[in-house]
């Protein structure tokens, strides 16, 4: 029976369970709101450093990781709002704060909803009053991550947002990639490069973004593990950004509402008037190939 089961070790983890289709979601409310295990068809998908998990010093390496107030970094960890400047580190502080689950719903839909509001630790490094609504749906093959931001300042409020996510992989130079896109920037170097569907997995770092892909879907196929990861996002969604280290188990395929040093530049950077309400979806499937 599809259900949610909780259970304590060093954290708190909601389990969310769907037996017909051995699917398996777990959540940590406390370290960011994180997923940090999707396991379909006796497969896991993500990876998870167990290490710096257990550290509650160290963000997350693994899982998928909210990113908010900004997607990641800025120039000296520095914006400036209102002719002062502030101090955020990278991808911002959503996915190391503890998030309050305040909603579940079983069998059917099968979902989790989690909470983060503005605080007074927040207040220091953004100043702005905000609520944050997650919910996290498993259908079958589907995971759907259906996000809400409501601004509740008397201002408007400026944000990017976007998700992390680790995806588990034993050999990366067999991927296939099918990415909407022409060309990309290196993060690294800042150059544009044309794309034509493969990339250089001898590289010590691949950080590249692809900016306005032409559709709002793009998929990876493991050969090696038999499994096809589609993502798909709404039209909030401007970049597509692939990361992964050599000597890693992992790549990632990140889905963000603006490029990063937004805050700072403006590009592709929401506003939402005060009261307002920004809602977005990202969807993630897999299947065998």
């Amino acid at each position: 029976m599809r259900a949610i089961a909780v259970e304590q070790g060093q954290y708190k983890t909601y389990i969310l369970s769907d037996p017909t289709n051995s699917a398996r979601l777990e959540v940590v409310p406390e370290r960011g709101g994180i997923i940090t295990r999707w396991r379909w068809r006796d497969r896991d998908l993500l990876y998870l450093d167990a290490e710096r998990f257990a550290n509650r010093e160290l963000s997350v390496r693994g899982g998928i990781p909210i990113l908010f107030p900004i997607c990641g970094n800025l120039p000296d960890n520095t914006y400036t709002y209102q002719g002062q400047s502030y101090h955020l580190k990278q991808h911002g502080f959503a996915r190391d704060l503890p998030w309050q689950v305040t909603a579940q719903s079983q069998p059917d839909p099968l979902s989790l909803t989690l909470t983060l509001t503005s605080n007074n630790q927040t207040y220091a490094v953004y100043p702005f009053d905000f609520c944050l609504e997650f919910t996290y749906q498993l259908q079958g093959d589907t995971l759907n991550i259906q996000q809400r931001y409501l601004n509740q300042s008397a201002e408007p409020m400026p944000l990017s947002t976007g998700l992390h996510p680790y995806f588990q992989v034993a050999d990366k130079s067999r991927l296939q990639l099918d990415i909407p896109a022409e060309q990309y920037q290196d993060q690294i170097t800042k150059q544009t490069h044309a794309y034509s569907g493969g990339l250089d997995f001898n590289q010590t770092e691949i950080d590249i973004a692809f900016g306005s892909p032409t559709r709002q879907q793009a998929a990876v196929s493991d050969p090696e593990a038999g499994v096809q990861i589609s993502l798909s996002w709404d039209s909030a969604y401007t970049t597509l950004v692939f990361w992964t280290v050599q000597g890693k188990d992992y790549y990632c395929l990140e889905p963000w509402t603006a490029p990063r040093n937004a805050l700072n530049t403006g590009e592709h950077l929401i506003s939402l008037a005060p009261g307002a309400t920004l809602e977005t979806c990202v969807t993630m499937t897999a299947k065998n190939i």
